[in-house]
């Protein structure tokens, strides 16, 4: 098997038992090396935040009696990715970027908010193939530890990380977005899927005013049948319950003719 370097990442902290589960199910298909945010960045998207004064500090971490070469920053998921490329990666690139395990689904038109997306969007861009997992929780599980069930999403990341670094994808493809519900087996179907264009999160805040904190509120699950299209991340998930794929692109632009909308601004 040829020498790949794998390039290990999450929103969740260093010490998420969701990295951990990512790293054992890598760890025997190629060179792992951690680069993870100090605490939960949950929610970070892509953005370039942290403490401009930190560093990349070392991280005792052993899996399956190896010691594997960790590091932690304090930092968002895509910067602490940004400057490990730039940095202990300058000379010999990783040829896999894994995210996650994340604690909760990230799917549809939330995705741009997730720190676990951000992070291999971030690798993408620098022409590493990248990885998003996530599993299902429950929602008060997105920031902070909870026990769960790692297998299938480990199955899950193992299957796609091998075809990964044995096959080139086509142009237009920078990352692979796995969501795996929290009934999923390694026996589970997958269905590659597109973005659903409506919401999972929303938020509630009761009897809203301006002056309504921020924090007020909670976070809820909106899931509406007739407003999903079938092929998408949603639907597959939520109705059909098998894990889905999908297929991201760093180019945002509309995929239709530009002389059409230069006819409408003309």
């Amino acid at each position: 098997m040829p020498n790949y370097n794998i390039l290990i990442t999450n929103d969740d902290g260093i010490d998420s038992p969701g990295l951990r589960a990512a790293v054992e199910a890598v760890v025997n298909i190629g060179n792992v090396t951690i680069v993870a945010p100090s605490s939960q960045q949950t929610a970070a998207g892509r953005g370039w935040t942290g403490d401009r004064q930190s560093s990349l500090k070392s991280a005792e971490y052993q899996v399956a009696g190896r010691e594997i070469r960790a590091y932690h920053c304090d930092c968002s998921p895509a910067l602490i990715v940004r400057h490990s490329l730039r940095t202990i990666f300058k000379e010999n690139m990783p040829d896999l970027l894994v995210s996650g395990i994340n604690y909760g689904e990230n799917l549809g038109i939330n995705v741009t908010i997730s720190g676990t997306i951000g992070a291999a969007l971030e690798a993408s861009s620098s022409g590493i193939p990248g990885i998003a997992i996530s599993r299902q929780t429950d929602i008060d599980s997105h920031r902070r530890y909870t026990d769960q069930d790692w297998s299938a999403a480990s199955f899950f990341l193992n299957r796609f990380a091998k075809f990964l670094l044995a096959t080139k994808l086509q142009a237009d493809v920078d990352v692979l977005k796995i969501d795996v519900p929290d009934t999923a087996t390694p026996l589970t179907e997958f269905k590659i899927t597109r973005l659903a264009k409506v919401g999972y999160y929303s938020k509630s805040i009761e009897n809203p005013t301006a002056d309504s904190k921020i924090s007020d509120g909670r976070t809820v699950i909106n899931i509406n049948r007739a407003d999903l299209d079938p092929e998408s991340d949603i639907y597959a998930f939520a109705i059909d319950k098998v894990v889905s794929v999908t297929p991201l692109s760093l180019d945002l632009t509309s995929r239709i003719k530009l002389s059409e909308v230069m006819e409408i601004l003309e």
